[in-house]
């Protein structure tokens, strides 16, 4: 393998549980809630999946099914789509749900895999090719770098920044492009057999992770390095 491609959410960066995803938006408009109200909004946004990067939705509701289907696709989808799950939960304050969404883009929101850095640095030394390749709605190029891994990663190909989504395999197309390599001499690192699969049509090897909280999965990106070799 001459190039490994990566996921971004639950392959290489696990945001924040909902619970604190709540109280950061809550600091952040000056919003109180009870205890007990707090824990119910917060069952309520896991349920209807408005976090990016958590808990799918329960249900999407008819009225945002076709959103949802293509909220990849550019950044003004991609926030409709989610501020309309959060807008199925009553909060207090309307400010509150632009307030949610602003925060799961915050870099601090983030977290990496244990052996994110680990496996990233030593890709990056041996002269592979390191390219992220993200169904996204907003530039994810601050959240690398603010961790301290955006050294290690020669590209990055974003869904909302071309008009595709995974599985097309235009997107991995596209991102082996970037890094100049040949799509069967790439490594396609993800945690969706749906979305990350689409790579196979494309020739490259796939392999997965589990999207697990980051405390529970220390090693999963390990045996990239076996299998970029």
């Amino acid at each position: 393998m001459k190039a490994v491609l990566f996921d971004f959410s639950g392959t290489l960066f696990r945001i924040e549980p909902v619970t604190t995803w709540l109280r950061a938006a809550l600091d952040a408009t000056g919003t109180t809630l009870s205890q007990d109200e707090f824990s119910l909004r917060a069952a309520e946004l896991t349920a209807a999946g408005a976090l990016p990067g958590g808990p799918d939705p329960q249900r999407v509701p008819p009225g945002l099914a076709g959103l949802w289907e293509s909220r990849d696709r550019s950044a003004e989808l991609h926030q409709a789509a989610y501020t309309g799950l959060a807008r199925q939960v009553e909060l207090p304050d309307p400010a509150l749900y632009d307030a949610l969404y602003a925060r799961h883009k915050a870099p601090l929101a983030w977290s990496p895999y244990p052996d994110t850095a680990e496996v990233l640095a030593t890709l990056h030394a041996r002269g592979i090719g390191v390219g992220v390749v993200s169904n996204i709605g907003w530039d994810l190029r601050p959240v690398f770098r603010t961790h301290g891994v955006d050294p290690y990663v020669d590209g990055y190909t974003l869904s909302y920044e071309h008009g595709i989504q995974k599985p097309d395999v235009r997107i991995f197309r596209a991102a082996c492009a970037a890094l100049g390599q040949d799509p069967r001499e790439t490594l396609m690192v993800g945690d969706s057999r749906h979305a990350d699969g689409g790579a196979r049509d494309l020739g490259c090897a796939v392999h997965f992770v589990d999207h697990l909280p980051a405390a529970e999965r220390p090693d999963a990106l390990l045996p990239v390095l076996d299998l970029a070799r």
